[in-house]
């Protein structure tokens, strides 16, 4: 039965990757055993619904999960509640909203409140200064 458990998660795991995979045109790129596993797929579409051709084709890759696993005679049903339906769960990437800029409020602005960076070339002029002054201390 552990065999039979892993062979079903595998499997199910496995078709939603090679399934997601062929969605986004990256069905060449699998191994050829997934690619024969897709295209039988695709052909019981033609035949029945997407949930019956999912649950079928992922019941071939059981088996064949089964018997490289190790496991002997016909593969145990691991299922004991209804199938899930499949759902379509690859989305398009989409940017978040850019977030809005801080504006100073009228009083901040003209009281001073708001604090302003100090330039890259004032902060090396006081280094310098602070410097020359020790130098000269130590003399």
């Amino acid at each position: 039965m552990l065999i039979a458990r892993r062979a079903d998660t595998r499997a199910r795991a496995d078709f939603a990757t090679w399934k997601m995979m062929a969605k986004l045109n990256g069905a060449s790129a699998l191994p050829a055993e997934a690619q024969e596993f897709l295209v039988s797929y695709k052909n019981l579409l033609a035949r029945m619904s997407e949930g019956e051709a999912t649950e079928a084709t992922i019941g071939a890759i059981y088996k064949a999960y089964y018997a490289e696993m190790g496991g002997a005679g016909t593969p145990p049903d691991v299922r004991t509640r209804p199938p899930e339906p499949a759902a379509d769960n690859v989305t398009a990437f989409r940017r978040p909203p850019p977030k809005p800029t801080k504006t100073a409020s009228f009083t901040a602005a003209f009281s001073g409140a708001q604090k302003r960076p100090l330039p890259v070339a004032l902060i090396f002029v006081c280094l310098v200064v602070v410097y020359v002054g020790i130098r000269l201390y130590w003399r």
